[in-house]
């Protein structure tokens, strides 16, 4: 077995973290790294002390489970808990963040987006692009 890029290392960890997802819809899970070493992880679920979308079922707003909040945005809580300063890193991610994560992700200066799935919502690639963030498909290398 070949030895992972970076790139496989911490997306294979993001989708370990999706694991731990809450929500019945969706399974998301990320990874924030800088200078290859991990800073936060984060998987959509609810907030602390509130029920689960797996005990109760997803709370529906216009076609959206607003009980859980959504990986990144736990990622970057997680870092804000702790005292772990963001900026610079990259976030490895499951599923392309919907644009609210990405306006938070580019607020934390979060400066690269590796994702593995497309998410239906593009308008947060263009926000990516004018902030100079760089958003890029998960390409697994021809070793794996």
């Amino acid at each position: 077995m070949a030895r992972p890029s970076w790139d496989e290392y911490f997306m294979e960890l993001a989708q370990v973290v999706a694991k731990r997802s809450t929500c019945n819809r969706r399974s998301v899970g990320a990874v924030l790294v800088r200078d290859k070493r991990i800073l936060t992880t984060g998987y959509n679920g609810s907030p602390p002390g509130l029920p689960h979308c797996t005990d109760e079922g997803c709370l529906m707003v216009d076609g959206h489970c607003v009980r859980a909040i959504h990986a990144e945005q736990n990622a970057i809580i997680q870092g804000a808990l702790h005292g772990i300063d963001l900026r610079g890193a990259t976030c490895y991610v499951t599923s392309s963040p919907c644009v609210h994560c990405t306006k938070m992700l580019i607020g934390a200066g979060i400066k690269r987006i590796v994702y593995l799935e497309s998410y239906s919502e593009q308008i947060g690639f263009e926000m990516a692009r004018q902030a100079g963030v760089v958003m890029e498909r998960f390409q697994p290398s021809n070793d794996s």
